[in-house]
């Protein structure tokens, strides 16, 4: 196959596959979730913070309120601070008065130009692994159902959590169909049946295998007719829409 042709077959795949992966306005649900968290909890400020690909780093995404401008885009090493502390524990913490907690990193807060008086934190935690850190600053714990903030906020860490992910599967297709595409130049086939070929690899691990049959799949549906394709990318929307509701039930059981 021309590399033209493979071009073409892979941009009609990315085409296919793209809007059924391809989470909506990542950054902007992610904002809002901040948004809402800082104004549920009548806090100060709001901001998530997730690892970096190494584990080494926690990477400030999106904020809201007080230093929401110069804590976002911020890195820190991810021991540190009462946000590192929750990431390699994967505990929630709530700290009244954080000059007194030894697990405050004072010139952190310092650099974003607001240092608050009490933080509540909670893990991002998907499948078990721990993606990053949502912690509310100077909430208002007098407020009715204060008591309860651990837990909601852990609500807003389960959404985070969904958002997130989605957004790196999307990362992940596209490594997938480059490698594919590479694959099928070496090969001389078609894209479809170098990603059916990935897909049996041994190399590769159970998620990735799957993520490559899904390519697969979507490389033949490329192919179909248009109203088979509409048919298609309906019954994987409304898949993953019940895998995100079901998501959002679960901290309430």
């Amino acid at each position: 196959m021309t590399a033209d042709a493979l071009l073409a077959e892979l941009a009609r795949v990315a085409d296919a596959l793209g809007p059924a992966v391809e989470p909506p306005g990542t950054e902007r649900l992610l904002s809002s979730l901040a948004e809402t968290a800082r104004r549920l909890f009548g806090a100060r400020a709001c901001s998530l913070a997730l690892l970096s690909d190494d584990g080494s780093e926690l990477v400030y995404t999106t904020a809201s309120g007080q230093g929401a401008d110069a804590v976002t885009g911020m890195r820190m090493p991810a021991g540190r601070g009462v946000a590192g502390w929750v990431v390699q524990s994967g505990q929630p913490v709530a700290v009244s008065d954080v000059r007194a907690d030894p697990r405050f990193a004072p010139d952190v807060a310092e650099a974003t130009g607001y240092v608050p008086q009490s933080i509540v934190a909670a893990p991002v935690v998907s499948e078990g692994d721990v993606l990053g850190v949502l912690s509310v600053l100077d909430r208002d714990a007098a407020r009715p159902g204060a008591d309860a903030d651990l837990l909601l906020l852990q609500v807003f860490c389960d959404q985070a959590a969904i958002a997130v992910e989605g957004a790196r599967a999307f990362g992940r297709v596209a490594q997938v169909l480059l490698g594919a595409l590479s694959s099928a130049a070496d090969a001389d086939t078609d894209l479809a049946a170098a990603l059916a070929g990935a897909a049996r690899s041994g190399s590769a691990g159970r998620d990735e295998r799957q993520l490559r049959d899904l390519a697969a799949l979507f490389a033949r549906l490329s192919r179909a007719e248009p109203d088979a394709q509409r048919l298609a990318l309906d019954v994987v929307t409304d898949v993953l829409a019940y895998v995100e509701r079901r998501g959002s039930r679960r901290p309430g059981g």
